[in-house]
């Protein structure tokens, strides 16, 4: 196959991207640092059908966005995201299922050193099953040991590795003698475009339970707020009727006057002993419906255990 000149390849990269932005509305921006062509060929497989990977250098990907700004001015939003070694992902179906398909395709790694730690790593108090001539490796970093059977011990748990800090040689030397893989590499989803917006991508995280909570919440301080300065909205007219509503019943219950409304409270006023007699009388009689929902449920499950015998 005859290999095309770079210039060719470069415009046949820019309309590439255009038509992509074109088609589709969403696409995540993905980080590509320490995955190989190997487990990228993976991911590609794995997406294939839900969402089109595309790789670029990041100055022809402004480049291009740049020159299709006219006919998309959201684009201008990508351009502060463009750094590092980054790439698209681009999907029309749920951002939410795309993404738990980018996170599954991760391969394990060991810690090499002078690496940026992702996470961070310990060592878990074990039976390590190397030989006592390396316990003075242990004691150069400080991790408590003794030798049990012949082999070295770890007595307690080590924090080896600490989260965004280099890999030294000596903890990237132990972790490949206990043949520990602590890292995991895949594409990292650094941000989301979704029609126009750019968002992180734990957004993707908030439910519709959350807005109604949050939203509820607003709602709660503005009837707050206007009750206490007496500002009616249609947020506090309903706690501002029912106050209303409450100061008229103490009146009610203070004076002569009547209505429909505070028959029931005055008249418990008068004699709450009434009152008692009938909550007593209503006990007994939920108990008995209560015990006979019990008794019909238990006869159901005699019958269910008759049927499945004799049948």
């Amino acid at each position: 196959m005859v290999r095309e000149d770079k210039t060719t390849w470069k415009s046949n990269y820019f309309v590439k991207l255009v038509e992509y932005l074109n088609e589709y509305p969403k696409c995540f921006i993905v980080g590509v640092d320490n995955v190989g062509s190997k487990q990228m060929q993976t991911i590609r497989s794995s997406l294939r059908g839900h969402a089109t990977v595309l790789m670029g250098n990041n100055t022809m990907i402004r480049k291009a966005i740049r020159g299709h700004l006219e006919n998309d001015p959201g684009l201008e939003k990508l351009l502060p995201h463009m750094k590092g070694n980054v790439g698209f992902v681009f999907t029309k179906e749920d951002l939410l299922e795309i993404r738990g398909k980018i996170l599954e395709n991760k391969v394990a790694a060991p810690a090499k050193a002078g690496a940026i730690a992702p996470i961070d790593v310990f060592i878990e108090a074990s039976n390590t099953g190397l030989g006592p001539e390396k316990t003075s490796f242990f004691q150069a970093l400080s991790i408590a040991t003794k030798i049990a059977r012949g082999t070295i011990e770890i007595l307690n748990k080590v924090h080896l590795i600490k989260l965004d800090e280099k890999v030294g040689a000596s903890e990237a030397t132990l972790l490949q003698m206990l043949k520990i893989y602590p890292f995991s590499y895949g594409l990292q989803i650094r941000q989301v475009y979704d029609s126009g917006s750019v968002f992180h991508p734990s957004i993707l995280d908030i439910t519709d339970a959350d807005i109604c909570a949050k939203f509820m919440a607003g709602v709660a301080n503005v009837a707050a707020v206007c009750l206490q300065i007496g500002y009616p909205t249609p947020a506090s007219v309903p706690h501002s009727i029912v106050n209303g509503f409450k100061n008229v019943l103490a009146i009610a219950c203070a004076t002569e006057i009547n209505f429909p409304q505070a028959e029931q409270a005055k008249a418990y006023l008068a004699d709450p002993s009434a009152f008692v007699s009938a909550a007593a009388v209503a006990a007994p009689a939920e108990e008995q419906k209560v015990e006979a929902k019990k008794e019909e449920s238990e006869e159901e499950s005699d019958d269910d255990m008759g049927f499945g015998l004799f049948d």
